[in-house]
């Protein structure tokens, strides 16, 4: 659907604050997505920022809804996903695993199977079934030694399902692996694996904070600050 020049620009502009707010700031993202609804609410695009918006806040009812309005406008699959887990963030882990087994899975892209993968995975958790977890993620995307986008997430999940039924050392083995995989620090691995071996970290700038303070803090012989004699 095509917009008026004018309007076409505002909607942009807002969705490029979308773009650019989603991560670091999501309630101000979640702000710019319903101007952009408000102003172009038939443009699949728009839709579709404003469901990430709102899966970025929780709001996944609405989030939800957004992405089907997404999916009806473009007839693609590619949301189907994050559609899953919207399920799981309702409290509906059943419906995130019935869509992990409809046709639409064998229509994603590598990526998209696995983050669906990650979905079910996750559900199966919800529902308190860590054995079948684990076994949801032990795929050949898991077992490559090959890096992908997706490498440092699979691993992670592994190492942290294996961790829930207890196989520690495992756990220990896989965080290593996500780790290793994980160039831009999109989890916290190393925290992980230091928690596991028994490394406690100090922030050192809130040490330095309270030596200053005892530094300065008056003396008892040193008298009240404003002078006055002691009673």
């Amino acid at each position: 659907m095509s917009l008026p020049k004018t309007l076409a620009e505002d909607v942009a502009r807002n969705l490029v604050m979308v773009a650019r707010l989603i991560d670091e700031d999501p309630e101000q993202a979640y702000a710019y997505s319903r101007i952009a609804l408000r102003l172009a609410s038939r443009v699949a695009a728009v839709r579709e920022a404003a469901g990430f918006a709102a899966y970025a806040t929780q709001k996944y009812a609405e989030a939800l809804a957004e992405f089907r309005a997404a999916r009806r406008m473009t007839g693609s699959v590619e949301l189907w996903p994050v559609m899953a887990d919207c399920e799981r963030g309702l409290g509906r882990p059943e419906r995130a695993m019935a869509m992990a087994g409809e046709p639409e899975v064998q229509k994603l892209d590598k990526a998209g199977q696995v983050e669906m993968r990650l979905v079910a995975a996750g559900a199966r958790r919800d529902m308190g079934q860590i054995d079948a977890a684990i076994v949801t993620l032990q795929s050949p995307e898991l077992a490559s030694s090959s890096v992908q986008p997706w490498t440092p997430r699979l691993r992670y999940a592994y190492a942290d399902a294996l961790l829930e039924a207890g196989r520690e050392d495992e756990a220990r083995e896989w965080f290593g692996k996500a780790l290793e995989a994980d160039k831009d620090g999109s989890t916290d691995a190393s925290d992980r694996l230091a928690e596991l071996d028994g490394v406690e970290f100090v922030d050192v700038l809130d040490d330095d904070e309270a030596d200053a303070a005892d530094e300065t803090a008056p003396r008892a012989e040193d008298g009240p600050e404003d002078g006055s004699a002691k009673a």
